[in-house]
């Protein structure tokens, strides 16, 4: 039996700009960015939907919340919800505006991304919390795809990255 001396298949350039480099650099970037736009779409969608901001009637959010009270996993955070819909509406719609811009361009990244983690939390445990299966629900997978971003922030091509240059050349 003959041993074959494995080469190592991945070997870093000292420049870091090998493909996998590059590729390994950029991973996250269409991370930020579906998940940014999605934000910023949602966030937009129920700022300008009559129907989502409003007490009662369909597509409102109290019926919407009305809904699913007792299948939630919290019922209580529904309930806090329920004395004040509208603001309550207002607060996830402007929420996920600021989660979207934010992760877009990379300012506060990691503090936008908790903030997106937590609306996911909320909602998955709320809103999709009787999908059944468990994958049906999209909050859940939402919530774990903010998590990288948490871990990792945005290290190219945000403005935390362009600020953190700044403070390394002491311009800033």
């Amino acid at each position: 039996m003959t041993h074959g001396r494995r080469a190592n298949s991945h070997t870093p350039r000292p420049d870091g700009a090998g493909p996998r480099d590059t590729a390994a650099r950029y991973a996250l970037l269409p991370l930020r960015i579906f998940l940014g736009v999605t934000f910023v779409y949602a966030g937009l969608d129920k700022l300008t939907d009559s129907a989502f901001l409003k007490d009662s009637g369909a597509g409102s959010i109290g019926d919407m919340m009305r809904a699913v009270r007792d299948s939630s996993a919290i019922p209580a955070l529904v309930d806090m919800a329920l004395e004040s819909p509208v603001g309550f509406g207002y607060a996830i719609a402007f929420g996920e505006l600021a989660v979207g811009i934010g992760t877009l361009i990379g300012l506060l990244t990691r503090i936008a991304a908790l903030g997106g983690a937590l609306i996911s939390l909320s909602l998955w445990l709320t809103v999709s919390w009787a999908a059944e299966p468990y994958y049906y629900g999209n909050d859940l997978p939402y919530l774990m795809a903010w998590t990288p971003l948490i871990l990792a922030g945005a290290p190219l091509l945000s403005v935390d990255a362009a600020l953190r240059a700044r403070r390394r050349r002491g311009t800033f």
